[in-house]
């Protein structure tokens, strides 16, 4: 292991090895993305240098991966009923390139409805929107958990399963 350079640096300030020792406990908790881990090791006072330093190593060796952090993320992101639109912010907002996003995401407009629908019967029941209000309730709810506005209608209006 290559050593990190640690001269010039203030004697409360975390080393080299102690901004790569405290990047490998975070993913060791679970996965970060880049920007994630910098903002998290930059707020715990490591020093920027030594964050990069930090990052392209623990890149290096696999230990972070942006593409597995978004894997891992969308998985999560779509079990708790999440959609498409609200999935691709929070990647965005962790640093994560529009083109791995859109990849993991292309599920194709059939599972889409299909997660709107779960989403939709988990929180409502069964029964119709009795009147335009209760239409207009469900799609508001729809539309904030980042279903798109197809999506959102075609569901709403009898055709959330893969065959409407």
């Amino acid at each position: 292991m290559d050593a990190l350079p640690d001269a010039g640096r203030a004697p409360d300030e975390p080393s080299g090895h102690e901004t790569f020792g405290a990047g490998v406990r975070l993913l060791a908790r679970r996965e970060h993305s880049r920007v994630e881990l910098r903002r998290k090791l930059r707020t715990r006072g490591h020093p920027p240098e030594a964050v990069e330093q930090a990052l392209a190593r623990l890149g290096e060796y696999g230990y972070q991966s942006d593409a597995r952090f978004a894997e891992s993320f969308v998985r999560s992101r779509v079990d708790r009923g999440q959609g498409r639109l609200k999935i691709v912010a929070a990647l965005r907002e962790r640093g994560i390139d529009d083109g791995i996003a859109s990849a993991l995401l292309d599920l194709g407009e059939p599972e889409w409805r299909r997660l709107a629908t779960a989403a939709l019967h988990k929180r409502f029941g069964d029964a119709a929107p009795a009147d335009r209000a209760e239409w207009a309730k469900r799609a508001r709810f729809l539309a904030g958990r980042g279903f798109t506005s197809d999506v959102v209608s075609r569901v709403l209006d009898g055709g959330g399963t893969a065959s409407g």
